[in-house]
């Protein structure tokens, strides 16, 4: 998705307004408990294109950097053909991981009708009617898990194009399509848009927002593919909230995309622009009981349409962006129950993952680790999540090696680095979770084919 040209000149704007904001704005380490009504570690989307670039390319000089900083972080995935004989598969399938890793998946849905006003981003469903269809069948996907829904970036911040009665359709179609969301998963979180903190003032953006059924959603997003920092997003949400309450609608929350407003403010495209850096990461631990998550709805080193096609998958604009930047957190695995239905069965995987804990030996004494592989299994494939625990002694790296049944394959890896694909295979940490507090625990995770259940690991520090 490109910066929408509208965007670039409310920007442009504002630019001398927030420069001195921008270096303070933006923090990599999150303080105090998670305070929204979201909680739970983000699914992390083993085939993005981040993902499937790092794999094809290790011996690239920019590879280590974009893996650590950029592909081991989750990342929206966007839902912008118009499919509707395909879409409750696509989504069934990516949910289903995503509940088999025990982790909540955020959804970039960008198919509403007249999209863009005609600009950089064209499409969308070809008319109302048929765009509720291609709704229900996306939702029909969702399952019944925790699901965060950013649900049609600038539909109401850029109306532009719009006539009144085609502006008052609109608003009904996105209050259909939250009612729709929310009927087929109760536990959907969905968020409409709230353009950011340089374009349309709070009180007019409550108004949007109440036009277009923001009552029966979750809250709104903001920032999404803009740089404005994340303090400002902040302050811009609290207005918002405000004046929404002014309004008799409470209870409503925030999102801000931090995925590229960690450097300074400046030209509008990421593209020709060095001084942009990747933000906070992504977390539902915000610390702020407004704001139930900064995501990266963006995906950093996707292009904006200046001297690549948009959305295309570039290493050098995101081998700038995390350049310099600081390495992720390192982050305690999943503490969410498993889920208690099985995968859907439109699209593997068909069967319920296993009910059977980890294995929970205890670390051992002294400076070493131990290893504890929990395997997801579905028809023809399988996900793991592997937890290193130090010893009674802080670890300086790790190794773990895993033994696969038999005719099982890994076909992706995060959070580590594999040494072979079957039999055998050693993963070795990456440069932010090598070092682990005494009695502490990092996570990596790996997916593959075949039958992974019996798998073992065992882990040298």
């Amino acid at each position: 998705m490109a910066i929408l040209s509208s965007r670039r000149r409310s920007a442009a704007i504002s630019v001398a307004a927030v420069a001195g904001l921008a270096a303070a704005g933006v923090g990599f380490a999150v303080g105090g408990a998670s305070a929204g009504t979201v909680s739970g570690s983000l699914y992390r989307d083993p085939s993005s294109a981040v993902v499937r670039w790092v794999a094809a390319n290790p011996g690239d000089s920019r590879a280590a950097v974009i893996r650590d900083k950029i592909a081991s972080q989750p990342q929206a995935r966007w839902y912008a053909n118009f499919n509707p004989s395909t879409i409750q598969s696509e989504v069934s399938s990516f949910i289903g991981a995503a509940n088999a890793a025990q982790q909540i998946p955020v959804l970039s849905v960008y198919e509403i009708t007249n999209r863009d006003c005609g600009g950089a981003s064209a499409g969308g469903a070809p008319d109302l009617n048929q765009y509720q269809t291609w709704v229900s069948n996306f939702a029909r996907g969702l399952g019944n898990q925790t699901v965060l829904i950013i649900l049609e970036t600038d539909s109401l911040a850029l109306q532009t194009c719009l006539s009144t009665g085609e502006l008052n359709a609109r608003n009904q179609a996105l209050t259909t399509a939250t009612q729709t969301i929310k009927s087929a998963n109760p536990n959907a979180k969905v968020y409409l848009d709230g353009g950011h903190s340089t374009w349309n003032s709070a009180n007019d953006t409550a108004n949007r927002l109440r036009a277009a059924g923001v009552q029966y959603a979750d809250g709104f997003f903001t920032n999404v593919s803009n740089f404005n920092p994340t303090s400002s997003e902040a302050n811009f949400g609290r207005a918002v909230i405000s004046a929404l309450n002014g309004m008799g609608i409470s209870g409503k929350r925030q999102v801000i995309d931090t995925s590229r407003n960690g450097g300074a403010a400046g030209d509008w495209c990421a593209d020709d622009n060095t001084d942009r850096r990747i933000g906070q990461y992504p977390t539902t631990n915000t610390g702020d009981a407004n704001i139930d998550a900064y995501l990266w709805v963006k995906p950093p080193g996707e292009a904006d349409g200046c001297r690549y096609a948009a959305g295309s998958f570039q290493p050098d604009l995101a081998f700038s962006l995390a350049n310099g930047a600081p390495n992720p957190p390192t982050t305690a695995p999943p503490t969410t129950n498993p889920p208690t239905t099985a995968p859907p069965t439109t699209a593997p995987p068909t069967t319920a993952p296993p009910t059977t804990a980890p294995p929970t030996t205890p670390p051992p004494a002294g400076n070493g680790c131990s290893a504890a592989v929990a395997i997801n299994q579905w028809n023809g494939g399988f996900t793991a999540s592997v937890n290193v625990t130090a010893g009674s002694a802080a670890i300086n790296g790790w190794t773990v090696t895993v033994a696969l049944p038999g005719g099982a394959a890994i076909t992706g890896t995060w959070n580590a680095q594999a040494s072979g694909t079957s039999g055998t295979v050693r993963f070795t940490n990456v440069g932010y979770n090598g070092q682990v507090g005494a009695g502490q625990t990092t996570n990596f995770g790996f997916q593959g084919t075949g039958t992974g259940q019996g798998a073992t690991a065992t882990c040298a520090a």
